[in-house]
């Protein structure tokens, strides 16, 4: 079969590999659609960051690997014992794995285990024809739910995830730092808890486009004084729940200065660079940053049932490729900031 292996920075193949077979409690699934993450992108580039040179602790893989960890497809073979899911039935993959003994673990927080793996980043993953996954990342798809929908859930569940730790009320005044792909999903999963009154902070002209079209409310920091005009919108009480999925310092120091009292600033960014935080606007106004990695399955059962109730849209920020284009329309064009999100269609035959 045809897939995409990582051998190390600026080195992915499409290379003909040996067709998984499932074992005992294991899957095996036909790719539908697999998104290309913001992570593939760092390991691509600068890599090998979260990929194992050694043999990973908990799936005993390494360098090199097929790439992938956002992906729907369709069951295809059951390995031995398995219940509850049968061939034909169409999935989306949670792709952690967890050692399900650790502190977190125990206390049902695997998505912070201290020995968390990814499939697709410690294990072969989903940028292929085919892959294997142990039934515990498997999440059924509704009839309404389409595999290119279902190759989203994962990252709409990093979105979902951080979402919730907010605690926002439908009554709320929420913010969105950068409107990126998580971005889009904080908006999204807002939404779908039940806000109206939700910002978007997006310097880039085009990603403000694209998030405007779905029907958000953006603000543009090179034009606005935003704390300002938070403080305006809300008398003066300031946002109650703020997101940042930006990941540089002008977001950080600029939502610190729209939080209202005792509220949190969610983090689910990536920071490339350490951060000056001050923190003093913390102490003053008694608010927090909160931390956010990840998902569980409860994330993703909501968000399914979102994507059921038609709350979520692709229109204007997702492309599709075939397997063979994903170096030059995945990404070189993601790199470049030509597109949003890419899905790759590993199928024989998929064009972009």
């Amino acid at each position: 079969m045809r897939a995409a292996v990582y051998y190390g920075p600026n080195k992915v193949e499409i290379a003909d590999v040996p067709e998984p077979t499932p074992g005992a409690g294991e899957v095996k699934v036909k790719v539908g659609f697999n998104g290309i993450c913001g992570t593939d992108l760092h390991e691509y580039y600068a890599g090998p960051i979260f990929i194992p040179p050694e043999p990973h602790p908990l799936t005993h893989q390494q360098l090199p690997l097929v790439l992938g960890h956002e992906f729907s497809g369709t069951v295809t073979e059951v390995g031995k014992g398995v219940t509850g899911t049968s061939v034909g039935d169409r999935v989306a993959i949670e792709p952690l794995y967890r050692c399900g003994h650790c502190g977190p673990c125990r206390a049902g927080n695997y998505n912070i285990c201290q020995q968390i793996g990814f499939h697709g980043l410690m294990s072969d993953g989903g940028m292929a024809e085919y892959t294997v996954v142990p039934t515990n990342m498997i999440h059924q798809l509704p009839e309404n739910v389409s595999l290119e929908l279902g190759a989203l859930v994962e990252p709409m569940s990093v979105a979902f995830h951080a979402a919730t730790l907010g605690d926002p009320k439908p009554e709320d005044t929420a913010m969105v730092f950068g409107a990126g792909p998580i971005g889009i999903g904080l908006w999204f999963a807002l939404r779908g808890k039940g806000l109206d009154d939700v910002y978007v902070v997006e310097p880039s002209p085009t990603r403000r486009a694209s998030i405007e079209a779905l029907g958000a409310k953006t603000l543009d920091p090179t034009a606005v004084d935003i704390p300002a005009y938070i403080a305006d919108r809300t008398d003066g009480r300031g946002a109650d729940a703020i997101y940042d999925a930006a990941g540089v310092q002008p977001a950080v120091e600029t939502a610190l200065g729209c939080i209202g009292a005792r509220k949190p600033v969610v983090s689910v960014a990536i920071y490339e660079k350490p951060l000056t935080t001050p923190l003093q606007k913390l102490v003053m106004n008694e608010s927090r940053i909160q931390g956010s990695l990840c998902y569980t399955s409860a994330d993703y059962e909501a968000v399914i049932e979102l994507m059921s109730q038609g709350k979520y849209d692709t229109t204007g920020w997702v492309d599709k490729i075939g397997l063979e284009s994903v170096i030059d329309d995945g990404f070189e064009a993601l790199h470049a900031g030509t597109k949003m999100k890419v899905l790759v269609d590993p199928s024989e035959g998929a064009t972009a």
